[in-house]
């Protein structure tokens, strides 16, 4: 008898002054409908800089890029 797959949970971590860390996402598609590549894990950027939008390039190490709402 097989055994039931493992449903993995997907969910999104806040890095502090960081990018969006998500984790066991199988769709992602943009304003367009288009569909996006996605990975077991992945990082989708926050500071508006990365180059490589909507994925993180680090863009937020150098930018000065911070999350404090003071």
């Amino acid at each position: 008898m097989e055994e039931p797959a493992e449903e993995k949970i997907t969910s999104i971590l806040v890095r502090h002054n960081g990018p969006y860390r998500v984790y066991n996402l199988t769709v992602l598609t943009n304003s367009k409908g288009e569909r996006l590549e996605t990975k077991e894990v992945f990082t989708l950027c926050r500071c508006g800089g990365s180059q490589t939008k909507p994925y993180c390039d680090g863009s937020h190490k150098t930018n000065g890029f911070t999350d404090d709402n003071n």
